[in-house]
């Protein structure tokens, strides 16, 4: 890495020193933001702040010793860019020891190169060190910053890349995470009864924190006398950890607030876990833990798999753990239901609702008689059109056959990782067997989950640990799940499951309305959060029971789809048409995308104004919704479609009424907001807390699956 490639990153006029820039972490960054769009290094300051500030508000970007590193990929930056400032006046980053006084900004393009990539995490790594930020503390002028800079990451990145941290590769007084293997192997051969602990550390963008934790825990480890080997899952170039020095690993650490990469390589190994936060703020107590559980034959164990973050897990209550179980089956279920969904109506688009009704005394549908009997050499009468719905509505029926055990499955695998998946999906099907639905489904999962937990934290041998996430643990949670569902709890939930059919069934009238009423305000409580996923995973739960004779079901998703609608189209309708000057130029600009968004069933498309203004979004929508659920199960509209929005108008019984429900709702709540802007006056709010809530709902729309679930 060249000089050149530096003073490309950081230049005089990114720099400033002693100057005040506000009070909150978020002025400071809309500051620094702003320099680097000066310097045509940025296309967009106010974009650049937003994407910096989203990031800011997930986690604090603070480290110990009064330094703060903000830092952000974002599409307006055009190239990467680092902007410094020593502040006047000291201000909060989320650091455990107090405010900061020396911010660097890190700026990155999306398409970052891997060599800029690489010298923006060294300079990270270096911020944890007492003698340069002393140096940048005691600089008189931007260019000494910037020669600080040029000094600090030049020979360091030409020293081969960011690779794993280890104890052997650095002295004490800067610890690295970059050692070969080889050396590694000399090292340990030395250290004799030292205790080996490896780790890995990982961040969302994988440029700051996970470098910083990488290089604190290398340091804590020398202070407490153990082998410490870290793989920093960054940026920069994956070096994975040797499988040998695994394998006489004590210990395991992560600090990752996104998923381990092949995590199953340290199965069985004593885990201690936390977010990369923790790793950089409280590094000498992740080490203790860890030597600590190396001799705890009790202590919490890797069991394979990929997961998120597992910080979070040992803090959690049992009900916020319960609700992340079944939400966590509910997601990985729906594009099962969403994708067999579409298919089925697809095959009745191309063959009509006939093609689902038995086919004489064959004792099959006329879709399975069709492709039992029939190719594309030798089609049915009907012609290719009616072969290849026939085709769709089977492969949507299998699809959609997977969601009980998909729920089960996600659910177990939700708590016991990998090692549940396989008995959640066996209790699932036991479910189905036994008519047990939906809610067996729910049960099976929890129980093959907390059997496969319960299996995986039994002591054993060292030589079986291997053998545990895939062949011990799968086939003894199977047996204790699919059992209890057989023999034992699928009877009684299949009676519940008939009675709650048999009542779906007798709502008519009154009765009917309520329940659109209860669909539409459960759809727009939370946009997509665990109120909208129960009533989405009621609808779609009772689609298979569906039927010429049985339509509530169809009803129920029909009034379930079009509420969800309402929100994005509402705020759209409002923002666009009705009342422009109430709304900001970036609301107005989500407003149009909120169009297409709420046509098709995105109910995400409301959040970034839900999340500005909740008080005034949230109860409005509500307010729509559920006028368009009362309507539409009022009027008996129907969709045999989970997903799609108007697309799948082909999919929607009484068509005409479905629009007029969903039209009605957006009016309603298009006119509830714009009553409520003008008249109701909003809490005043510290504007970066306003800022950092609707950036943190722009990236929750990004991150959650596009449907209102």
């Amino acid at each position: 890495m060249s000089a050149d490639t530096t003073q490309r990153l950081i230049s005089a006029e990114l720099v400033g020193l002693d100057e005040d820039l506000g009070a909150t972490s978020s002025d400071v960054i809309r500051v620094l933001a702003d320099r680097v769009a000066a310097t045509g290094r940025a296309a967009d300051g106010a974009a650049l702040a937003e994407d910096a500030i989203k990031r800011e508000a997930s986690v604090g970007t603070g480290v110990p010793g009064g330094i703060a590193i903000p830092h952000a990929r974002s599409a307006s930056v055009s190239s990467p860019t680092l902007a410094f400032s020593r502040l006047a006046r000291k201000v909060p980053f989320g650091a455990p020891d107090g405010d900061a006084d020396v911010v660097f900004m890190i700026a990155v393009p999306e398409g970052a190169d891997k060599d800029h990539l690489t010298v923006l995490s060294t300079l990270a790594r270096a911020l944890i060190r007492e003698d340069f930020t002393a140096a940048l503390r005691a600089a008189t002028t931007p260019e000494d910053v910037v020669d600080l800079v040029q000094r600090e990451v030049g020979g360091e990145v030409a020293a081969a890349g960011v690779g794993s941290a280890s104890t052997a590769s650095r002295p004490a007084a800067a610890p690295s995470t970059q050692a070969a293997s080889g050396d590694a192997t000399t090292k340990s051969a030395a250290a004799g009864a030292r205790k080996v602990i490896v780790g890995v550390t990982a961040c969302p963008t994988g440029i700051a924190h996970t470098y910083m934790a990488a290089d604190a825990l290398v340091a804590a480890a020398q202070r407490a006398g153990a082998e410490m080997h870290v793989e920093t899952q960054g940026s920069s170039q994956v070096e994975p950890l040797d499988p040998a020095l695994i394998a006489r690993a004590d210990a395991v650490v992560f600090a990752v607030d996104v998923d381990v990469r092949d995590r199953g390589r340290f199965a069985g190994k004593p885990l201690v876990s936390g977010p990369v936060k923790r790793g950089v703020d409280e590094p000498d107590k992740m080490i203790a833990e860890a030597l600590r559980a190396a001799d705890d034959p009790n202590a919490a164990r890797v069991q394979g798999g990929v997961t998120t973050s597992e910080s979070t897990k040992s803090d959690e209550h049992f009900g916020q753990a319960l609700k992340r179980w079944l939400l966590t089956g509910v997601s990985y279920m729906i594009p099962f239901v969403a994708g067999g969904g579409l298919l089925i109506a697809l095959g009745f688009l191309l063959s009509g609702y006939a093609i689902a009704l038995p086919h004489g005394d064959s004792g099959q549908n006329n879709a399975v008689y069709t492709l039992t009997n029939y190719t594309l050499l030798n089609l049915p009468p009907e012609g290719l059109g009616y072969y290849l719905g026939a085709a769709a509505f089977q492969i949507g029926g299998v699809s959609l056959g997977f969601l009980v055990a998909a729920l089960a499955g996600y659910i177990a695998y939700a708590i016991a990782d990998r090692p549940g998946i396989a008995p959640g999906f066996v209790a699932g099907s036991i479910a189905v067997f036994m008519n047990a639905g939906f809610l067996g489904g729910l049960v099976g999962g929890l129980i093959a989950g907390g059997a496969a937990y319960w299996i995986g934290r039994i002591p054993t041998w060292r030589w079986l640990r291997g053998l545990m996430p895939v062949v011990i643990i799968p086939l003894f949670a199977s047996i204790i799940a699919s059992g209890l569902m057989l023999l034992v709890l699928g009877g009684p939930i299949a009676w519940v499951m008939t009675q709650l059919t048999a009542w779906l069934n007798s709502l008519s009238g009154a009765s009917a309305i309520l329940l659109g009423i209860i669909l539409g305000l459960m759809m727009a409580f939370d946009l997509g959060g665990p109120v909208n996923k129960v009533a989405y995973a009621f609808a779609v739960a009772g689609l298979g029971a569906g039927s010429a004779t049985n339509v509530v079901p169809f009803e129920i998703m029909a009034a379930v789809m079009a509420a969800g609608m309402v929100p994005p189209l509402a705020l759209a309708l409002a923002s666009t048409v009705l009342y422009r000057k109430g709304f900001t130029k970036p609301e107005r600009e989500n407003g149009k995308a909120a169009w297409l968004l709420g046509a098709s069933f995105i109910s995400e498309g409301a959040i970034p104004f839900a999340a500005a203004d909740p008080l005034r979004v949230i109860p409005a929508s509500m307010v729509g919704a559920a006028v368009t659920g009362a309507i539409s199960m009022a009027a008996g509209v129907t969709s045999r479609a989970p997903h799609g929005g108007i697309f799948v108008f082909f999919a929607i019984g009484n068509i005409g009424m479905f629009v007029v429900a969903l039209l009605a709702g957006t009016i309603v709540s298009a006119l509830v907001l714009v009553g409520l802007k003008k008249w109701v006056r909003r809490r005043p709010v510290d504007e970066a807390a306003a800022a950092s809530e609707a950036t943190v709902a722009a990236e929750t729309v990004g991150q959650r699956a596009p449907v209102a679930a």
